[in-house]
């Protein structure tokens, strides 16, 4: 381990102590939970934004969660950091047997493609989860009596869909649950299918907003049902990416970074003619959008 590695460690361990941060030691898990996220994206962005600098900073407000996670962990008694450093390494090494297989080099140990190397990772973490269910049903089934155990046991039987992480962001998350599905042949064979689905589900966003209008013409909040069907809607978006092999995060983060380029181009735009953007019409605003967008 190295030296500052070990600074950082005492750090946190004096920010935790009796004498340290009133702020540090009060904090949870859960309350902490929010800025582990928050430095992930922090992270994310200054890769996108090819900013080094920045990315060292953050990557170093990463590894500080990671520090103070296992900080709490330790004083609850659960494990330490040498714990977590010591999983993921097993992990790395159990999920890579082509390169750090022992004993005579056979046709399994031979380097193999990015894409398959994909897909056998994913098979092996399919077959850790389902043993750690298994071990889990069966410890379960030996503390409790016949019935409940029975019952424990049909609901926590091992499921595709097992393991994606509640706290993704939903469009991620969408992405992730549709692949696992599709890993098991819940999925429709071409993707012109899956595009029909996107269409129907978007007539489907059509027709409950004109049964919510005609109850309520105050369209002060989305009903329920256009709620919902919002909700499939962009669900059969995000599957729709999968299928296309286009990662739907990656490319609405663009969106978002491309629709933000055109609008502050019409923004500037107004101020260059001396007019106000806000009081302009939606038809002027429009023209404007055309302009940037011919432009860009």
């Amino acid at each position: 381990m190295t030296s500052r590695l070990l600074d950082l460690l005492a750090i946190m361990e004096r920010l935790r102590g009796v004498d340290g941060c009133p702020w540090d030691r009060e904090q949870t898990f859960a309350s902490i939970a929010p800025y582990t996220v928050e430095e992930s994206y922090e992270v994310a962005d200054a890769i996108e934004r090819g900013d080094m600098a920045h990315l060292k900073d953050e990557l170093g407000d990463l590894l500080f969660q990671v520090v103070f996670h296992a900080r709490i962990a330790e004083e609850g008694g659960h494990f330490d950091f040498d714990a977590v450093a010591a999983a993921i390494c097993d992990k790395l090494v159990r999920r890579h047997p082509h390169v750090f297989r022992e004993g005579p080099a056979s046709g399994a140990d031979r380097p193999v493609t990015a894409a398959i190397q994909s897909a056998a990772w994913e098979q092996i973490k399919a077959r850790e989860r389902a043993a750690a269910s298994a071990s889990t049903v069966a410890s379960t089934s030996t503390a409790a009596s016949t019935s409940t155990a029975a019952s424990t046991s049909a609901a926590a039987s091992p499921s595709a869909l097992d393991g994606v992480p509640l706290a993704l962001p939903a469009l991620m998350r969408a992405f992730k649950l549709s692949r696992r599905a599709a890993r098991v042949g819940f999925d429709f064979e071409r993707p012109e299918e899956t595009a029909d689905k996107v269409a129907e589900e978007l007539a489907e966003v059509r027709e409950a907003v004109l049964v919510a209008g005609a109850a309520d013409e105050s369209h002060t909040a989305a009903s329920p049902k256009v709620f919902e069907e919002v909700g499939d809607l962009l669900f059969a978006a995000a599957n729709l990416a999968r299928k296309l092999d286009v990662d739907a995060e990656a490319a609405l983060r663009a969106a978002n970074a491309k629709f933000e380029r055109r609008f502050h181009g019409m923004e500037r735009l107004a101020a260059q003619r001396g007019e106000d953007f806000e009081t302009l019409s939606l038809a002027a605003q429009e023209a404007l959008w055309q302009e940037v967008k011919r432009a860009d």
